[in-house]
């Protein structure tokens, strides 16, 4: 199924393909993929190179990792995300290597490198929804996630169901015509809130 953004400006097709689903077909992701999703993360932009993004990892034929990996998962997540055929938690290095400081650019190097991550998975035809909705703390005691590391998100990934499989709350949700804020009221110029000439 097919969601193509109706942007206003040209932007790559990768970009333009990927969207978050809800309903998954339970096909396992082949480990060649898996391998180069994490591979296009290991690539991503960080802050002084300090590659603050760890990854917990599970598959749907690991029964005991992916159960503690989705029992991590608010219940509203677990709901659907059980169908997924991996699921990944990202973990964040909260201090520099450097110098031990602590590195107030991690979250945002770790949402870069989940963004590379996703775009590489869309150009292979696989689909990633991240979430916020994570339970830290049980990731944390499950698999021992030491001090001055956190767990900031989950994502699953996998291939997009058949919308007709779905039952109707993911079916409605999953068929929804995506939206974006306009550009004039994102991308200012001189006084916050006043639209850039160049997105008018």
């Amino acid at each position: 199924m097919s969601k193509r953004a109706n942007f206003a400006h040209p932007i790559l097709d990768v970009i333009a393909d990927r969207w978050s689903p809800y309903g998954y077909d339970p096909r396992p992701v082949p480990t060649t993929d898996l391998k180069s999703l994490f591979e296009a993360a290991r690539w991503s932009a960080s802050a002084f190179n300090e590659q603050p993004w760890r990854y917990l990892v599970a598959t749907c034929d690991d029964e005991k990792n992916f159960s503690a990996l989705l029992s991590c998962l608010v219940d509203a997540n677990q709901g659907w995300a059980q169908h997924a055929s991996a699921l990944v938690m990202t973990v964040a290095s909260l201090n520099y290597d450097l110098n031990g400081e602590p590195n107030g650019t991690a979250l945002h190097d770790i949402g870069l490198a989940a963004a590379t991550l996703t775009t590489e998975a869309t150009s292979r035809g696989l689909m990633v929804h991240q979430m916020a909705g994570i339970l830290p703390d049980q990731a944390r005691e499950l698999f021992g996630i030491p001090v001055g590391f956190e767990a900031v998100t989950a994502l699953a990934i996998g291939f997009a169901a058949d919308p007709t499989t779905l039952p109707d709350e993911l079916r409605e949700t999953d068929t929804a015509p995506r939206q974006r804020r306009p550009l004039a009221e994102t991308v200012f110029t001189g006084a916050w809130g006043q639209a850039a000439d160049l997105v008018r």
